[in-house]
């Protein structure tokens, strides 16, 4: 098996308190390469998630970055990519979705398909990246498995064909029935479910004798649904399907399986002109995010590239395809959460952390000397929260411009110039408030920098040009600001004062940010 055929590199989405950093350490776990779980409270004296190591994520209990698992299982090298499930981070999230081959979408057995689950399995489907679903906490009371299988079909036309399915409704789950054996697996759970659970492998006719009608109730309905198929997951049509209850580590092992056996190695990605950049041409990679804070020790700030073709080795020299510079790769690391060691090669698939890449932002291409490459731009939201901010303490200006300039090339919110306020008073954008509440942490205790944020009254924002710039300077609810790129971006009160602008000028441009995925 070639290096770029071992490598699998997937996504965890879901609704918020679905269970995606659980399921992350539980994976981690059932590969041997963590001795106990964590939990995101810390219950039962587990130990903190791995997956969610910034101070404001132990605080909060929430994931607010997404976060980079490598690790090895039997012949594959999975590189998994935790996300972010709180809505005011899809950025995050979405950048996350352009670096990887597979998702697995985490579902709550009690609450099915929810809003944000269902944008992101979107972004998914525009992309091609096959869906791998986990019916998580099956061991709480929730909906019918049948009834789950009904709602991916008839909301995001997603048929289901079972890897595994309950034994037993959601709140009295005895085990789990495998759909290709017909081999049945119950659990024991262990205290806090830091560590695996027991497992008793049986026979159907054995498992009869110890879980009675339950047994053939679900073989009953495993008879009423397809069995797996590997072209049609592949072209997105159908969706592997298990259940479990991750924080029990109950059914995780079999995601693995999953993961390994059937989510598809690095494929030829498509550049910004269009042609296909073959994983065996000469490396080249993206940034896809940034990453500070991660060694309390140092402020050091980390790129995460997504390994797209070719052979990366550390000290290499690359281009910088945005610059067209040469770029040093001599602190290059794998990543496991916080923890991280030296890398000395990374293949298709893999990713690669660059330390100190203080010259590199979110969407750059790197690529080794040969034929230029570059990959399409990371997806852009519209924002639709706005505050303006000022430093408290004047004699820290210059790390408040620092610190700003940091946040917005790592893509923490976007930072826009007004004339009418000036580079002191910089508009800070995003798509939800918590964004905010990064910035401000960070601006105060990585840069020493403290900020006073007031809220503006605006919820849209519109590319519009510098000749209709001038139509629109002095207008009631609207302010023109810049961003560092140059784009000229008017700033709306509501979408009914936008509508009567158009009215009022026909001609004029305005654009909506959002740009297509990868």
């Amino acid at each position: 098996m070639g290096q770029s055929s071992r490598r699998r590199s997937i996504a965890v989405i879901s609704h918020p308190d679905a269970g995606k950093s659980t399921l992350t350490e539980a994976l981690a776990l059932h590969a041997h390469v963590i001795s106990e779980a964590g939990a995101v409270h810390g219950k039962h004296g587990r130990a903190r998630v791995v997956s969610d190591w910034l101070e404001m994520e132990q605080k909060r209990g929430i994931s607010i970055t997404s976060a980079a698992l490598q690790f090895a299982f039997e012949d594959v090298v999975i590189n998994l990519l935790d996300t972010p499930g709180h809505a005011d981070f899809s950025e995050d999230t979405f950048r996350v979705l352009t670096a990887v081959d597979a998702a697995v979408m985490l579902l709550d057995a009690g609450k099915g398909l929810e809003p944000q689950t269902l944008k992101l399995f979107e972004v998914c489907r525009r992309r091609g990246v096959p869906v791998i679903t986990f019916i998580n906490k099956w061991d709480r009371p929730g909906l019918d498995a049948l009834a789950l299988c009904d709602e991916l079909e008839q909301r995001i036309n997603l048929r289901a064909t079972p890897v595994t399915w309950p034994i037993g409704e959601a709140g009295h789950f005895q085990g789990l029935l495998d759909a290709r054996t017909k081999d049945v697996t119950l659990y024991s759970r262990a205290s806090g479910g830091a560590t695996l659970a027991d497992e008793q492998h049986l026979s159907l006719d054995a498992a009869r004798t110890v879980v009675g009608p339950d047994l053939d109730e679900a073989l009953d309905s495993l008879g009423l649904l397809e069995p797996l198929d590997l072209d049609s997951f592949r072209a997105g049509t159908t969706t592997p399907l298990l259940f479990g209850a991750a924080l029990s580590n109950i059914g995780v092992q079999q995601l693995l399986d999953v993961i390994s056996e059937l989510a598809p190695p690095p494929s030829a990605r498509v550049d910004n002109d269009g042609t296909e950049r073959a994983i065996a041409a000469p490396f080249s990679g993206f940034v896809f995010k940034m990453q500070a804070g991660m060694d309390p020790h140092h402020r050091d700030h980390v790129a995460y590239v997504r390994v797209c073709s070719g052979e990366f080795q550390r000290g290499m020299i690359v281009t910088h395809a945005t610059s067209g510079r040469p770029f040093a790769t001599k602190y290059a690391l794998s990543v496991f959460g916080q923890a991280r060691e030296t890398i000395e090669t990374a293949y298709p698939g893999d990713i690669v952390g660059l330390v100190n890449a203080t010259n590199l932002a979110v969407g750059d291409t790197l690529y080794a000397p040969g034929p230029a490459v570059t990959f399409p731009p990371m997806p852009v939201f519209d924002p639709e929260h706005f505050v303006t901010a000022r430093v408290t303490d004047l004699g820290r200006s210059k790390q408040f411009r620092r610190g700003i300039a940091q946040l917005e090339k790592e893509g923490v919110v976007q930072v826009l110039t007004s004339e009418a306020r000036g580079d002191s008073v910089p508009i800070l954008a995003a798509v939800g408030p918590l964004q905010f509440e990064v910035a401000a942490f960070r601006m105060e205790h990585e840069f020493n920098a403290p900020i006073h944020m007031e809220p503006l009254s605006f919820t849209l924002a519109r590319r519009t040009t510098d000749a209709d710039a001038q139509l629109l300077a002095g207008r009631h609810g609207i302010e023109l600001t810049r961003r560092s790129d140059g784009t000229m971006l008017a700033l709306v009160r509501d979408v009914w004062r936008l509508k009567t602008l158009q009215r009022e000028a026909p001609g004029l441009v305005f654009e909506r940010l959002s740009a297509v995925s990868r």
